[in-house]
């Protein structure tokens, strides 16, 4: 039976492409349907909410999630990957090895110290698969039936490894991960790179043109000069010249 991206809470965006605010952290995640692909943007806090986008990304789709983009390694974006089993992950260059070991341990803690159960930290972050396609700058995924999407390794800024994701069409759609946060002042955490974020804004502009909607890791979905005064609110906080 068909149903429609509302119905099932997700918000659509352009033609074959959606975002879902999650509760608790209020993170984002996107969706773009190709023709027999499926490429999810970002997955979770947990692996019960990654299964639960899986089963809904496969009734918007009508097939499974074949691509999985991870925009950043905060655990309210990645700790719901290990329920997209058999699928393509794709992260910036570098992101493994936060993923990995003593990295994943953090993230738990994080997660934990964030309000996440323990238990359900533990198993998501034990379960933390690899990210075998690293993207040092572009990569173009061919989704079939027309639809292609770029990755673009935008960082640093909000980490030391920031994914963006485009999505060419009228409009182009850019997943800025927590690059750019609606709801709140951006968080600037231990692995953040506060001199380089305006830049990495800057970059992101680029990519997306000033007639793009801009889908923020937290928030409701943005326009350019959001995205400008946003970079230049970071480069004043953080006394980044122009």
């Amino acid at each position: 039976m068909t149903v429609t991206w509302e119905e099932l809470g997700w918000e659509r965006l352009a033609a074959g492409v959606g975002r879902r605010r999650l509760p608790g952290w209020d993170c984002t995640v996107g969706l773009v349907v190709g023709a027999g692909a499926a490429l999810l943007i970002d997955a979770g806090s947990s692996l019960g909410e990654g299964a639960r986008l899986r089963a809904e990304a496969r009734r918007l789709a009508g097939h499974r999630v074949t691509h999985l983009a991870l925009t950043h390694p905060h655990f309210d974006h990645v700790f719901g990957a290990a329920a997209f089993a058999g699928v393509e992950v794709y992260g910036a260059v570098g992101v493994d090895t936060v993923l990995a070991g003593g990295g994943a341990e953090a993230l738990r803690a994080q997660a934990v110290a964030d309000g996440l159960d323990p238990r359900r930290a533990g198993e998501a972050a034990d379960a933390l698969p690899p990210v075998p396609h690293q993207v040092c700058g572009e990569w173009t995924l061919d989704l079939g039936g027309g639809r292609q999407v770029l990755l673009a390794d935008i960082g640093p800024g909000h980490t030391a490894h920031d994914l963006a994701v485009l999505v060419p069409g009228a409009p182009e759609v850019v997943f800025c991960g927590d690059l750019v946060e609606e709801s709140g002042d951006p968080q600037a955490g231990p692995d953040a790179a506060p001199s380089h974020w305006p830049a990495a804004l800057d970059r992101l502009l680029d990519l997306g043109g000033a007639d793009a909607r801009y889908v923020p890791g937290h928030g409701a979905v943005v326009d350019a000069a959001f995205v400008r005064a946003q970079r230049d609110a970071l480069a004043a906080r953080f006394g980044v010249s122009r």
